[in-house]
């Protein structure tokens, strides 16, 4: 039988675990309230900005959900299937909120690896963490029905993934194989990412059986797409884009003349030429790709043929001819978008439409009525989320797909004015990161190696293949703040034949390498040895004298305060380890002592009874944990 004194405490564990979450908080208390402040902000934006803001290409994306049936010419479906999920829910309100919390996600993995594993103080991962957390246009890029905030988060996941564990098992290698996949699938610029972890871990000497199992998780779902994209499109291939945004990056520079293209036996590239010398061109290749303008051949074939495997091909022919016969133009241009990354103002680029859409507007967005795989643009939306409001406008029913709402939304058009990430700033930050690299060059970077390279790619790669954009930058942001972070935790090292204890590695010593593996325990350092009581005489009289020294009753003397025979004290003035010490009868020392291993201060002899001094006991401690 059970009496109420027999029941269990349930309260008990229940207090234990409110104990430690207080204890938690406290010790990340600066990055909580940061993290805190960062979540009212996006609360802002979404009271002030409903349900969610929208780009050109997001209706694609939105199309590809409400039509899952076949993939999408221009881009991989990776985040129309993560829209499909969402879609019973019915609700773009849910879709942007869930966009935020991976933004907040993002800070807390970088602030997660840099104090747990590379031991930044808390004020250091915190600062790492705060361009993520509040610059205003990261904040406007999460509420947007695009597909950069989850590739983003899964970027920095893989790269803390493979920075958190040294040892990588072959199925933490395949985890992060299928994360690989689903960046990707987002972002086909995430491919290559794919190349840049195996040749870190190659660097690193990972085992083969975590490489394999990390290229083969990754290459199974992305060959299964590429499967299901050929039964659709004819060609085994992710998407039909890749040639066309390469033509676009070489349409300002492109001259058929230097190029040697025979109009007569090359009649698909003669039709791609372009009329305009390079001299008169536009200053952005987009007007050459997207906009059917006077002087743009790529639409010449017709309405429907501009991302067609034959006109993929034939673009991407075109574009790596002009790159062979221009070497010094296409770097040129790349250069300089590249170098358009770093500027401290935002100037309007590629144009004023594209660059207002990364705006806290103050009006609302009415959804254009394009045509779209099954249908138009705007009722795929409404098909995705019926409580969208329509209004008739121009005696057209319109869908809207923004509502400003104030003083919501005036409060973000004025903070976006003022707090943003510079340009600037992002190239010292990689600057950072490279003079790291640099001074680690016998290890090849060392763990930062990995998170600069990253975002360097991340950067390059847009201004190499297709052209800059505002929104390419904030993706390597995290990266470069966490190989910064890790350049200055790690980049400096205190002067001295023996560091203080806490002192940081010298740059390419052996403890300057990656954290250490987390075996889940951590043996504490041997404590010191106690000191031996102190005999308490047994009578009052006076005490014997002192032996004389090498006598046999000098055999085990009492310890001196401050002698190296008292583990618990710091050698005294005139011990053992002082210049120009005096002995202390009956210790061990002596000159002249049979004990004595010779001059005053050597070694003792082996069997010897000194014990180390608590200096000599808190350096091997100190070395040991290191």
């Amino acid at each position: 039988m059970v009496t109420a004194a027999e029941l269990p405490r349930l309260d008990e564990p229940s207090a234990a675990r409110i104990t430690r979450l207080w204890a938690f908080l406290r010790r990340h208390r600066l990055f909580v309230a940061f993290l805190a402040l960062a979540f009212a902000l996006r609360l802002v934006t979404m009271l002030g900005y409903g349900p969610a803001l929208w780009f050109n290409d997001s209706y694609e994306y939105v199309s590809g959900a409400v039509n899952p049936d076949r993939p999408s010419a221009l881009r991989p479906n990776g985040y129309s299937f993560w829209l499909l999920l969402l879609r019973p829910l019915h609700s773009f309100a849910l879709v942007t909120f869930v966009q935020h919390l991976m933004g907040l996600g993002i800070a807390v993995l970088v602030y997660a690896l840099l104090r747990k594993k590379f031991g930044l103080p808390g004020w250091g991962a915190t600062l790492a963490a705060v361009p993520v957390l509040f610059d205003a246009y990261q904040i406007q890029l999460e509420h947007l029905i695009m597909s950069d905030t989850m590739f983003m988060l899964l970027v920095v996941g893989v790269i803390t993934l493979v920075l958190w564990h040294r040892k990588m098992s072959w199925r933490l290698g395949a985890v992060v194989g299928l994360l690989l996949a689903l960046t990707a699938l987002t972002r086909s610029i995430g491919l290559p990412i794919l190349a840049l972890v195996v040749v870190y871990m190659l660097v690193k000497r990972t085992g083969w059986k975590t490489i394999t199992a990390m290229v083969t998780a990754c290459a199974l779902p992305v060959l299964g797409y590429m499967a299901w994209f050929a039964s659709a499109h004819g060609n085994f291939a992710m998407t039909n884009s890749d040639g066309a945004i390469l033509y676009m990056r070489t349409a300002l520079f492109a001259d058929c003349k230097k190029m040697n293209v025979d109009p007569r036996k090359e009649l698909e590239l003669a039709l791609l030429c372009i009329s305009a010398p390079p001299s008169e061109r536009d200053f952005s290749g987009q007007k050459y790709l997207w906009w059917a303008q006077n002087g743009q051949r790529f639409h010449a074939f017709g309405v429907g043929s501009t991302f067609t495997p034959e006109m993929n091909q034939a673009a991407g022919t075109f574009a790596k001819r002009a790159i062979l016969s221009q070497p010094l133009d296409y770097l040129a241009i790349v250069a300089g978008d590249f170098f358009r990354a770093f500027h401290w103002g935002r100037p309007r680029f590629p144009d004023a439409n594209t660059y207002r859409q990364y705006e806290f507007l103050p009006e609302n967005k009415i959804l254009p009525a394009w045509a779209s795989n099954r249908g138009s643009t705007d009722t795929d939306a409404l098909k995705y989320d019926p409580s969208l409001r329509t209004a008739l406008i121009r005696g057209k029913t319109s869908v809207i797909g923004t509502e400003v709402h104030d003083p919501w939304g005036v409060f973000m058009q004025g903070y976006q004015r003022v707090v943003r990430l510079p340009g600037i700033v992002i190239g010292v930050l990689l600057l950072i990161g490279l003079a790291g690299v640099a001074v680690r060059w016998r290890k090849l970077g060392g763990p930062l190696l990995l998170p600069w390279l990253a975002s360097f790619g991340l950067i390059l790669a847009p201004a190499a293949t297709a052209e800059f954009d505002y929104r390419y930058l904030l993706p390597a942001v995290p990266l470069a703040c966490m190989a910064a972070a890790i350049a200055l935790r790690r980049g400096f090292a205190r002067s001295g034949s023996m560091a203080a204890p806490g002192a940081l590695p010298t740059p390419g010593s052996a403890a300057d390498t990656d954290p250490p593996a987390d075996t889940g325990s951590h043996p504490a350092p041997s404590p010191l040895p106690e000191p031996s009581p102190l005999p308490v005489p047994s009578s009052m009289t006076a005490p014997d004298p002192l032996p004389a020294p090498g006598s046999a009753a000098d055999t085990e003397p009492l310890p001196a305060s401050g002698s190296a025979a008292d583990p618990g004290f710091l050698p005294a003035s005139g011990s053992m380890t002082g210049p120009g010490f005096l002995p202390v009868p009956g210790s061990v020392t002596v000159p002249g002592s049979p004990t004595s291993a010779g001059r005053p201060g050597s070694p003792a002899m082996p069997g010897s009874s000194i014990r180390p001094s608590s200096e000599t006991a808190f350096a091997s401690t100190t070395a040991s944990a290191e």
